[in-house]
């Protein structure tokens, strides 16, 4: 791939389970169509909003393999491979390596809250990923705890061959992001967002190039990003409107159950079914969520009809 191809909307695959909490396999694969009918750019399996952490290394690899055997080369994919264990994360990169990844997306290393990587051994477990020779990108996310500031980023960027993209979703994105992409020039190649673009305008605005979404309205996040790049910042802007009472009910109150109900309502899987300790969305929340998304009429929500 070259660096040019990191643009659009790239969202995260969520898992489905079967009502007995057991992994909905052909559902999986059925995520992965809807999403590349979606007309996503590219798509990122095992991400927090793939329920990750509530994966066991089993399962993750069943995932990791059935996902890219399926979409078979039809979108680049995108395997989230964080551990806080080095070696780990190492042979994640190299088992996405050999099924055919486009690339790995890594948080910093931590366990909780009072085991984080330092700079210095942030920067050592990219290089040893990088060192098995797939593009890397970092996601810079509240949930780690870990602070990522500009200079070891660039840092990164420019020391590490394969650290090429990065995903900003920290409070503040759109100022980090105009930093980030001012102090790293050529380095920085694909400076993306996340936090399901609900702050896309401004980043897009700061240079993001795209945004690592969910799957609920992938094709109206991708059409927004695509507008914008094109130099139309009023139609951008206007579809960002329309997007944003979606968006904020997705990001505020529904976490990535939101893709979930979405996707069930357009028949793509049958279960909303979230692993303990995750509860489901309650009733009130989730007609709201259905509402929001009526208008807007997403692919996601009629898939499978």
């Amino acid at each position: 791939m070259n660096s040019m191809s990191y643009t659009g909307a790239w969202p995260v695959a969520p898992t489905p389970f079967n009502d007995d909490g057991t992994l909905d396999l052909p559902g999986m694969r059925r995520v992965l169509d809807c999403i590349a009918d979606q007309g996503a750019d590219g798509i990122c399996i095992l991400a927090n909003f793939s329920e990750q952490f509530l994966l066991s290394d089993a399962e993750r690899e069943t995932l990791t393999r059935l996902c890219l055997e399926h979409v078979a080369g039809r979108r680049p994919m995108i395997v989230t491979i964080s551990h806080y264990a080095t070696p780990i994360a190492v042979e994640r990169a190299r088992l996405a390596k050999d099924l055919g990844a486009s690339a790995v997306m890594m948080m910093p290393p931590y366990h909780g809250a009072l085991m984080k990587g330092s700079p210095e051994q942030t920067f050592e477990q990219m290089a040893r990923v990088g060192e098995v020779g797939i593009p890397i990108m970092i996601q810079d996310a509240p949930l780690s705890g870990v602070d990522l500031p500009v200079p070891l980023l660039v840092k990164m960027a420019r020391e590490i061959e394969m650290v090429k993209l990065f995903k900003i979703e920290c409070a503040g994105a759109a100022t980090k992001l105009r930093r980030l992409i001012a102090e790293g020039g050529e380095a920085i190649e694909a400076p993306f967002d996340g936090e399901e673009g609900i702050t896309m305008l401004a980043d897009l605005d700061a240079g993001a190039r795209g945004t690592m979404c969910s799957a609920m309205v992938t094709e109206h996040i991708r059409q927004v990003v695509l507008d914008h790049l094109k130099g139309d910042r009023p139609a951008a802007a206007a579809g960002y409107r329309r997007l944003l009472p979606a968006v904020n009910h997705e990001n505020r109150q529904c976490g990535f159950r939101a893709a979930k109900a979405a996707m069930v309502e357009g028949r793509v899987f049958a279960s909303e079914f979230c692993r303990h300790p995750v509860p489901p969305l309650s009733p009130e929340t989730r007609a709201e969520l259905i509402d929001h998304l009526r208008p807007l009429d997403p692919v996601a929500m009629r898939w499978g009809h």
